[in-house]
């Protein structure tokens, strides 16, 4: 993620909404003050050594209020701002940034923050803190009401030296790169604009119903289905594919949280866990989404027994070792030429990690994600009570504004459509 922050800063955002009246300095003191408590101030990255430290100290973090006249949009507007503006990464700086819409009963905040510090988890239980600081504020001094951080876990120490799992991996090693090979390369306008773009969607209680009763019925996960929501959205992008007889595969990602796998217990644990997975296939004209969903879950069970999550890809671990050698116009470009995703999936479910006293519901929530060099779209997928929010980050040299209106409107109609049986 270090050297991928290098070509475009791979940040990512978390927007909560909290029900009570907005007062800036306020939520200032919460902010600042929860930070501080919980030691997550003053990072320092040694890029040598592969090491950091949080520095700890006194804060001020950068809070911006948006005018509440500009709607939802200005939101998305500033997500897209904060996805492609970078951290100063000096000696010692700050990994966080906010802002905050004042609304009618409550307001928005949205936490921004440097990807290779934490995984989704670890910042829900952070803005979870830095909420209950602000709303408790005169009853608790506005202190987080959980233990401090475990900081500096390393539970991943030595992942591929366990012979298992570096056997499986070299294994499927074949199997991969043919995948790769048979990919189609998705057209890109400019290779050295790797900025970002926002879209947001949401479905509600009745969607996500559909959608689960539909995943029960074909025996295949809810992960599976979305991956196949996904893929066949995309599919009608590059209308040539199927007429290409070396390249007419689809190929995306999906992103796992692997603290139970790893025994990260410790619910204070801050950091990143995560592994992932791909999925590749041809979609041959007329392939009904159930079809898809279930060849999903067939390469899916697959991956989950042979665990080959667990371990970085042989061969991003090798394009990691050889972009420092290349000029930045053939780093941009080695990926989509050698690992042609077309898209990925992060799916977070809020519900189990969001404290609360029996039958409140979770607040709303949302995510967005940066795409990086890698992967020209991001799904991110967030239950939160009865509503599945999602955010769709993409880059703008691959997927236009337009391009993101139609694949948000075919995503929802497909929705709409699922039957149980179908």
């Amino acid at each position: 993620m270090l050297q991928w922050n290098e070509l475009h800063p791979y940040n990512a955002v978390h927007v909560v909404r909290i029900p009570a009246a907005f007062d800036p300095k306020r939520l200032a003191r919460a902010v600042n003050g929860t930070l501080a408590i919980l030691g997550l101030t003053g990072l320092t990255l040694d890029r040598a050594h592969g090491t950091y430290e949080y520095r700890g100290g006194p804060v001020t973090c950068e809070i911006k209020t948006l005018d509440p006249g500009d709607g939802p949009h200005g939101v998305y507007d500033e997500i897209e701002r904060q996805l492609n503006t970078p951290f100063i990464q000096g000696w010692s700086f700050n990994p966080f940034r906010f802002f905050a819409v004042p609304g009618t009963d409550g307001f928005s905040l949205g936490l921004v923050y440097f990807h290779a510090l934490a995984d989704a988890e670890a910042i829900v239980r952070l803005l979870r803190d830095l909420v209950k600081a602000y709303l408790t504020e005169g009853l608790n001094g506005g202190s987080p009401q959980s233990a401090p951080p475990e900081l500096y876990p390393r539970y991943r120490d030595g992942m591929l030296a366990r012979p298992g799992l570096l056997a499986g991996k070299i294994a499927a090693l074949p199997v991969h790169i043919w995948n790769m090979r048979k990919t189609c390369r998705m057209v890109c306008r400019d290779v050295q604009d790797l900025s970002n773009g926002f879209t947001f969607f949401t479905l509600d209680a009745a969607d996500l119903n559909a959608l689960i009763t539909t995943a029960k019925t074909w025996d295949v996960k809810l992960n599976d289905l979305f991956l196949a929501l996904l893929i066949k959205n995309l599919s009608p992008f590059t209308p040539w594919r199927l007429r290409d007889p070396k390249r007419r595969n689809i190929s995306v990602g999906c992103v796992v949280n692997l603290r139970k796998e790893l025994g990260v217990e410790d619910r204070r644990t801050f950091g990143l866990f995560l592994g992932s997975w791909l999925v590749t296939h041809g979609l041959p004209a007329g392939t009904s989404l159930m079809e898809l969903a279930k060849d999903i879950r067939r390469r899916t069970k697959e991956i989950k027994r042979r665990r080959l999550y667990l371990t970085p890809s042989l061969d991003m671990i090798l394009a990691c070792l050889m972009l420092p050698r290349f000029s930045r116009e053939r780093q941009t470009e080695v990926y989509r030429k050698n690992y042609p995703l077309w898209g990925g999936i992060t799916n977070l479910n809020l519900n189990p990690l969001w404290d609360r006293p029996p039958g409140e519901t979770p607040p709303d929530y949302f995510r967005a994600v940066s795409t990086g060099p890698v992967t020209p779209l991001v799904l991110s997928v967030t239950t939160a009570g009865d509503n599945v929010n999602l955010g769709v980050t993409h880059r703008l040299a691959f997927y236009s504004k337009p391009d993101m209106v139609r694949l948000k409107a075919g995503f929802l109609e497909m929705v709409k459509q699922l039957k149980p049986g179908t």
